[in-house]
């Protein structure tokens, strides 16, 4: 079987459309039919059903479907295999993810495999899963799940709570907790549309009669230093305001009548799984974050 043909027959089992195959892979229609014949020929079976207005699969061509998808899917792992540098993995990670989390998990993956290079990259969540399609990087930490995609895979390996962060002389600094109902009176601070951060907040407080936040902030440390000099309040994950609670620059505050949480994530592309520098990460990325 030529590979030609096999990539057209999927083509076109995916799409059940010779015309959008047709499309996708840049043939004239008739040489998309032309290469259906030729295998079914090849394998004596009939694999489309030409008797309907539409194209449906025949039984015989709902089985080579299968094992075309997977010929294909591995003749891919081999291709990224061959054509990736053997001795480095990379890494990308949210900019608060990275500080809090990643060092104790590189410096234990270095003492497990001093002989692989670590490439560590920071952006922000659409482009971190960017660069894990494109094979940039093998794999990325963030925040929440990742948006639907057949390519990539992701594992929550924990959990990090949600806290209020308040400036220290707020009436509520005192208290450590409060009822969701009492901070929906409050001014709040959030990030950008695009960041996963305002995803957390616009998802906590969607419901209620809360007004927009009263500032839009890009930056995790802009914002923290905008709450220490009381321009309002913000939701974020604990550990990215720990070390400002810990200085007293802002207090945190626990939502007491809600469990607020957000996933830990991993994420990687699938053809990707079988590289022995991921699998290796992500052991350690488990054992060190997954408790």
């Amino acid at each position: 079987m030529e590979l030609r043909h096999l990539r057209t027959f999927e083509t076109v089992a995916r799409t059940l459309s010779v015309t959008q195959a047709a499309k996708e892979l840049h043939y004239a229609q008739s040489s998309v039919s032309d290469q259906i014949q030729a295998l079914e020929r090849e394998l004596g079976v009939e694999l489309l059903d030409r008797t309907q207005r539409r194209v449906r699969l025949t039984p015989r061509g709902v089985t080579l479907a299968e094992y075309t998808e997977r010929i294909l899917k591995l003749l891919e792992e081999a291709r990224w295999a061959v054509s990736r540098p053997g001795a480095e993995v990379a890494v990308g990670a949210l900019e608060t993810v990275g500080l809090n989390l990643l060092p104790g998990v590189l410096s234990r993956y270095r003492s497990l495999y001093p002989q692989t290079r670590v490439r560590v990259a920071q952006d922000n969540r659409g482009e971190l899963y960017r660069a894990v399609r494109r094979g940039d990087l093998d794999v990325c930490l963030t925040f929440g799940d990742p948006p639907p995609d057949a390519g990539l895979r992701a594992e929550t390996l924990a959990e990090e709570p949600l806290v209020v962060i308040v400036p220290p002389e707020h009436p509520l600094a005192g208290r450590g907790r409060a009822p969701l109902a009492d901070l929906f009176r409050e001014p709040f601070l959030a990030t950008e549309r695009s960041c996963g951060f305002r995803e957390m907040y616009d998802g906590v407080f969607a419901a209620s009669a809360a007004e927009e936040p009263v500032a839009q902030v890009s930056s995790i440390g802009t914002l923290g230093a905008c709450v220490a000099a009381g321009m309002g309040c913000a939701l974020l994950p604990e550990l990215a305001v720990r070390a400002q609670a810990e200085r007293r620059e802002v207090a945190v505050v626990r939502v007491e009548d809600v469990d607020l949480r957000t996933p830990v994530t991993m994420t990687w592309l699938d053809r990707n799984s079988a590289n022995p520098n991921l699998i290796g990460l992500q052991t350690v990325l488990r054992k060190q974050l997954g408790g």
